[in-house]
């Protein structure tokens, strides 16, 4: 389905307003966990600046998965936003990012019961809207285990965790993000309440639609309080399965978030497409503010074939993965037709330098990737 929407000159490589932000182009660098979060206390590194800073051509960077508490990290070595030393590290990545010329989002995210009580504080265990174990297995501090059984929240732990998103939106702000996105998709603790199966509760935070709802809706507004609404978007991925999530109603329950939250006028509305094209269309006119769009590709990469999405006004903005970790420089090699770096899966997650600061660019940057040899055949790009 094609919706007209602006100029039908308008590219993927022309500049936006994102709620007052100038955005250098419409190409987003999808936020992805790599798990080198190794400072004391879950801090950034300085490998981690020089990473984030190597993609800053993208019109918007968002950042991996950041917890906005202790209990909240989901995955070993990723970091958070929830203390003094972390809000203190994460200034050197905005910093350097912001020098290269780009503009940074921190992606918040709890991930409630996909975690593991290794992971976790002493004594705790993962929290979740009720208490069913999630099928399969994570990563804990010691390797690959079967998930455990989750506490359900208590009412008041509710309006604790919605707190610390909120204080973490602040952090992120005090650390020199120029926003943050509220991480609502892909299985975690906000995608749980809205799950018909991870969510069983029978009060105001489960049940009918409004109460699914509620907990993503809450967050939202109190860290556009926190902050501000030109500095937050919203994350969903309508129809995905990920981290064994169901929901029963699909179009009822996100054209209801939607409608829930376009009244607080986010910056943007972040879609990890799953279901029918429809109704990301349809989300889209209900939101009526600036989209960013994960589209679905199937067995394909997402690249040079997505970018008329943009042009046809099916999105404003696209996201990329994994093709921005092999292609640290991925707008200015979309806007060349390439070539595109392959990309090494095996360093995705953990591990030193090595497919983490490595991939070569175009042309040489200030930022420490080496320039690609002139030689080099072309590769097809990673999926997003």
């Amino acid at each position: 389905m094609t919706v007209t929407r602006g100029s039908p000159m308008t590219t993927a490589f022309d500049p936006i307003d994102l709620a007052g932000l100038h955005l250098a182009n419409r190409i987003a660098m999808a936020p992805m966990t790599r798990n080198r979060a190794f400072g004391p206390g879950a801090t950034p590194t300085p490998s981690m600046a020089t990473y984030y800073a190597q993609r800053a051509g993208a019109g918007l960077i968002i950042t991996e998965g950041v917890q906005p508490s202790a209990v909240g990290q989901g995955y070993p070595n990723t970091p958070g936003l929830h203390s003094a030393e972390q809000v203190q590290a994460w200034r050197a990545v905005t910093a350097a990012v912001h020098d290269a010329g780009g503009v940074i989002f921190a992606q918040l995210m709890h991930a409630g019961r996909i975690s593991h009580p290794s992971l976790l504080p002493a004594g705790a265990i993962p929290l979740a809207p009720s208490a069913v174990r999630p099928a399969g297995q994570t990563f804990s501090a010691t390797g690959m285990a079967d998930f455990e059984t989750p506490a359900e929240l208590t009412e008041v732990q509710i309006s604790e965790i919605i707190a610390e998103f909120a204080e973490a939106a602040s952090n992120a702000v005090a650390a020199g993000f120029d926003g943050v996105e509220v991480h609502g998709a892909n299985g975690y603790l906000i995608n749980q309440f809205l799950a018909t199966n991870a969510n069983r509760r029978t009060d105001g935070w489960g049940g009918s639609v409004a109460g699914r709802i509620r907990f993503a809706v809450e967050v939202t507004r109190a860290v556009v309080e926190a902050i501000g609404a030109n500095r937050v978007g919203l994350r969903i991925s309508p129809g995905g399965s990920f981290n064994d999530i169901v929901v029963d109603d699909v179009p009822a329950t996100y054209t209801a978030l939607v409608d829930a939250v376009r009244p607080l006028g986010l910056a943007y509305l972040h879609i990890a497409e799953n279901a029918e094209r429809s109704l990301t269309v349809e989300l889209r006119r209900r939101f009526g503010g600036t989209l960013i769009l994960n589209p679905a590709t199937g067995d394909q990469p997402t690249g040079l074939a997505d970018l008329p999405l943009v042009e046809d006004g099916t999105t404003d903005l696209l996201s990329f993965g994994a093709a921005f970790l092999a292609n640290p420089d991925l707008p200015a090699r979309l806007a060349a037709g390439g070539p595109f770096n392959p990309g090494d899966r095996a360093t995705l997650y953990g591990g030193d330098d090595r497919g983490y600061l490595d991939y070569p660019t175009l042309l040489p940057v200030a930022t420490g990737a080496p320039a690609v040899p002139a030689q080099q055949p072309t590769a097809a790009a990673l999926p997003a």
